[in-house]
């Protein structure tokens, strides 16, 4: 089939790649979000997916909205059989998903109707999921509800940020929308409702979403801290500045800290939350480098009682 691919971060890299090298489709183009302003001199700079077509040879589009006359009429010329689209960063109006007689089917990473919506493996691991997985499905105008094409299952390490779970599924998924292309082509995949049952949201995951609340159980710092690595990132306050939790460990045997409360030993620093303590393993002050939790304990000399999270930030 003749594909246009659409999609802009590092992890649609893999599945572009996929199809590139699956032999059987022709990657005709790609839709990628316009350069974006990055680093500290703000110049624009292309999307992974835009720099990778590059290297290919292949057309790039960088539509401001995908609903741009200009943008629908070059697609209309391209005439895709299909667009396939992984982690594309806009709605596709209905007036494009008409254009390709396949339709447009994006890759997914949950296990729909599970978490529909922009974050779906970060509220899997803040949730405390054991298993979830990649889906391929039709889209359609309402979010994330199309028929589903396949899936993929995958397992959720105790240690998992979302950084990692995201990586493997970016490339167990990869194998999936190639195959999901093939049958298509085949005639041989039919796309099946999803279910009414089981269906929750991932919202996107806001700065404020990722505070840490002492007052909750361990388990849940732990899975907030994971599910926002490496974005947007936990934090909490400290002497009224934000201090970014890059890892904590579970400190099962201690309970003596109330919420908040620190408590730096020799080689280690220690948080109290609503059931036992955490220790902070990693953390980054504010506009400092990420360190180890002890080696910023040493530095800042916590005072017996000292508290996180006691304040709002000056």
């Amino acid at each position: 089939m003749k594909l246009v691919f659409a999609g802009t971060p590092e992890v649609a890299v893999p599945a572009l790649d996929a199809l590139i090298a699956s032999g059987r489709h022709e990657v005709a183009a790609v839709v990628t979000r316009p350069d974006a302003p990055a680093g500290r001199g703000r110049r624009l700079v292309a999307s992974p997916v835009a720099e990778r077509a590059a290297e290919a040879g292949i057309e790039i589009l960088k539509p401001a909205r995908p609903r741009d006359p200009e943008f629908q009429a070059r697609l209309r010329e391209i005439a895709p059989d299909c667009c396939p689209v992984v982690a594309y960063g806009a709605l596709i109006p209905k007036s494009a998903l008409e254009i390709p007689r396949h339709g447009w089917v994006n890759l997914h990473f949950s296990l729909l109707p599970a978490w529909r919506g922009a974050a779906p493996v970060q509220h899997s691991i803040m949730a405390g999921d054991q298993v979830t997985g990649a889906s391929t499905f039709l889209i359609e105008e309402g979010l994330d509800t199309g028929p589903v094409y396949g899936h993929l299952t995958e397992e959720i390490r105790p240690t998992d940020t979302s950084g990692d779970l995201l990586t493997r599924l970016a490339f167990a998924g990869s194998g999936l929308l190639a195959a999901t292309m093939d049958g298509i082509e085949d005639g041989t995949l039919r796309a099946v409702g999803q279910s009414a049952d089981g269906v929750s949201l991932a919202p996107k995951i806001t700065v404020e979403d990722a505070r840490i609340d002492w007052r909750a159980p361990a388990m849940r710092a732990d899975r907030l801290v994971r599910g926002c690595t490496p974005a947007p990132g936990a934090w909490t306050v400290f002497r009224g500045e934000r201090l970014k939790l890059i890892s904590v460990g579970l400190v099962t045997d201690r309970t003596d800290l109330t919420p908040g409360e620190l408590a730096a030993a020799k080689n280690n620093v220690y948080v109290g939350t609503g059931s036992h303590a955490v220790e902070l393993l990693w953390v980054q002050p504010q506009g400092k480098k990420p360190m180890r939790g002890a080696d910023w304990a040493r530095g800042v000399r916590i005072a017996p009682g000292e508290r996180v999270g006691a304040t709002d930030v000056g």
